[in-house]
């Protein structure tokens, strides 16, 4: 969830960590701090955003340093709370991202040696067990630290009479960047893309010994190497390019996320596991659940093979009978539900396929294959062009079970995602602003497009909504509908049109005002309905993709129509890496 960034090198850290966190504030937001490596250990942190406090860190000194953008998980976001955190001498300062699980049993311990804690964080145990084991070797200090630690880090530490960053990881990401004389570490690839196009992906269990212009890595005490991988991605994939938003931004790159994907096509290897397999299960949490429901819809109808779909957060604690292929699906490839569902499901002898935007993330190295999504960097903490691309990549898997019955289909989906970017939807945004809550409904593989319609309405303008399958809402939410409830309804040719037009007259008929999604050309549905959003009239398949971006536009105009932050919307973050 947090994000951490490293330096050292020949430049001054605190540009550097600084223009790093701001890449890395999609991970968090909630305060921030930095620690240089100068005469002694230079330590600035704030609650609140980077823009609003980053003046005050202007002052600190040295070529080492580390930094930290924070989502909170213990103790509430404040000054003190906030990273680095440092030992009782201030001489040792840590940033983490993760969750120690056993952080109280260690801090009663450290507090009865006499050790003074300041913050209400589980990461301010590991300052002071660096503390005891130091004696002027970081790396040694440090992996004396790491056996006592339960749960999930990625950590960098520094020492105030050393030029030396050494940084660990165990179940959180992190990922170093190999310059000219110069190492940098952070969460992910974003911070490193100013500066060299070369990374490496530290494993679990990995500690790495960094100074100016070189690097050891270690694993179970004894040296390994790791390979020097080319980012794909530039610095200008992670800007606003005169957007007013990112969200904005990365809603109209979906057509080429999409497109991408599509054309990247999928591997033998993949293609093989899908025709083999009589039965799929797949594991994901959030957006990329809704796409994996949308594929079962498509999946079970169009090509007649099961499909069993999971929440990560649940799997591991209510885990089904596991038979045929496993697909995980993130956005991120760290989503730590997903991660420990799919290792669950190698233990039962499944083959396993990981769907995800970030080349060498976790579950690229734990899948026994890979189908690599094409979307680029995403900023906008909602997740838009990545659920397009998630689906190109889930609809590639449904076309070759199909032996290709879909390639037109699919070759194509791109232009009518663009039409739909250019339709109006004012009326609409108006009825949803002045809502305190909105109902999303769909039948077939658009009710789980309406699921995630609501998702993104609550998680960027704060309207309560909900989706629904159309005929669930006579069992109980019927109740909820008034004259002041919205209804955004998606009614498409198809076997379900006749009874979901009838459902949405049943919404009118209790005064519920409807916007509905339907095809061009439906006057039958636009007489019936407050407000008609029409889509291009095209095959099942491009009709989710259509839906799904109108939906995305309601909700982000929506919420600028509220004046919210769209791109940090509250108590959110992007990567979600603790369970």
């Amino acid at each position: 969830m947090c994000g951490i960034v490293g330096y050292i090198g020949r430049r001054d850290a605190t540009p550097v960590l600084i223009q790093g966190l701001k890449r890395l504030e999609y991970r968090g937001y909630d305060s921030f701090g930095l620690a240089t490596v100068g005469s002694a250990i230079e330590v600035y942190k704030k609650a609140g955003r980077i823009s609003d406090g980053e003046a005050g860190a202007a002052g600190l000194h040295g070529c080492t340093g580390i930094g930290h953008t924070r989502w909170a998980t213990h103790g509430e976001p404040n000054d003190i709370n906030a990273h680095p955190h440092t030992d009782c001498t201030g001489t040792i300062a840590v940033v983490h991202n993760g969750v120690i699980e056993n952080y109280r049993e260690l801090k009663r311990q450290l507090e009865g040696r006499g050790h003074t804690f300041r913050s209400e964080t589980d990461t301010e145990v590991i300052a002071h067990l660096i503390e005891e084991h130091y004696e002027g070797d970081l790396l040694s200090a440090v992996n004396a630290t790491l056996p006592h630690l339960k749960g999930s880090y990625a950590v960098l530490a520094i020492a105030e009479d050393t030029q030396r960053i050494i940084a660990a990881r165990d179940a959180s990401p992190l990922v170093l960047g190999v310059g000219d004389a110069e190492i940098f570490a952070a969460s992910d690839m974003t911070p490193l893309l100013e500066y060299t196009e070369r990374v490496i992906y530290l494993e679990d269990g990995d500690v790495a010994d960094l100074t100016p212009g070189r690097f050891t890595i270690f694993h179970g005490g004894r040296e390994v190497e790791r390979p020097v991988e080319l980012i794909n991605w530039c610095v200008e994939d992670t800007r606003k390019g005169g957007f007013a938003h990112y969200m904005l931004k990365e809603i109209y790159e979906q057509p080429q996320s999409f497109y991408e994907t599509i054309r990247a096509g999928i591997s033998d290897k993949v293609r093989q596991m899908v025709m083999e397999a009589d039965e799929i299960t797949l594991v994901a949490c959030g957006t990329s659940y809704h796409t994996a429901l949308i594929f079962k819809y498509l999946a079970e109808s169009l090509c007649c093979i099961p499909v069993r779909v999971e929440m990560g957060s649940e799997f591991k604690y209510f885990t089904p009978p596991l038979h045929g292929l496993a697909i995980a699906v993130s956005q991120s490839g760290e989503t730590a539900d997903t991660i420990a569902a799919l290792k669950m499901a190698k233990a039962r002898n499944c083959p396993t396929l990981a769907i995800t935007n970030m080349q060498g993330s976790t579950v690229t190295r734990v899948a026994d294959e890979t189908l690599l999504m094409r979307a680029g960097p995403e900023i906008g903490v909602a997740a838009t062009k990545s659920y397009m691309a998630q689906l190109a990549a889930l609809m590639q898997i449904l076309n070759a079970r199909c032996e290709g019955t879909f390639d037109e289909v699919l070759s194509h989906a791109h232009l009518a995602i663009g039409d739909v970017l250019l339709q109006e939807i004012r009326e609409a945004v108006g009825l949803c602003a002045g809502a305190d809550h909105v109902f999303f409904v769909g039948r077939g593989a658009f009710y789980p497009v309406s699921m995630e319609g609501a998702l993104k309405m609550k998680e960027i303008s704060y309207v309560h909504a909900e989706g629904y399958a159309a005929g669930e809402l006579k069992h109980g939410p019927f109740a909820l509908l008034t004259d002041e409830t919205p209804v955004v309804a998606i009614c498409t040719p198809g076997p379900t049109y006749d009874v979901m037009a009838s459902n949405i007259k049943e919404m009118k008929a209790r005064k519920a005002p409807v916007i509905a999604l339907g095809v061009a050309g439906d006057k039958e549905l636009a007489e019936i309905v407050d407000i008609f959003i029409p889509i291009p009239n095209t095959h099942l398949l491009v009709q989710v993709l259509t839906a799904s971006v109108a939906l995305q536009l309601l909700a982000y105009h929506t919420a600028c129509a509220l004046q919210r932050d769209v791109d940090k919307p509250r108590n959110l973050a992007k990567s979600v890496t603790v369970e």
